[in-house]
């Protein structure tokens, strides 16, 4: 688990979960199988995890949003479309 991104509005964290079996060997890292992104909209209170095509998306759109220089506001904007699909609720523990 990484975090990404925080700001006032929200918080994306990576999760990589390695294949079953498989660890890290000398140098080389381990085949991912599973993984995403979850992205929690703080003012709504909301989270999406995204995984598969739709991760992959978040993550080309990231990239070519990060090679522009973004401000805080467009990268806010752009994980801001994202949340728009959340429908969990956060829950603390």
């Amino acid at each position: 688990m990484h975090m990404l991104y925080n700001s006032d509005s929200f918080v994306v964290v990576q999760f990589d979960v390695p294949a079953a079996g498989e660890g890290v060997e000398a140098g080389a890292e381990a085949a991912l199988t599973r993984g995403g992104y979850e992205i929690v909209d703080k003012a709504a209170r909301r989270e999406i995890f995204l995984e598969g095509a739709l991760a992959q998306s978040f993550r080309e759109g990231v990239e070519a949003l990060i090679r522009r220089q973004p401000t805080p506001e467009e990268i806010d904007d752009y994980i801001g479309r994202y949340t728009e699909l959340a429908q969990h609720p956060v829950v603390l523990h």
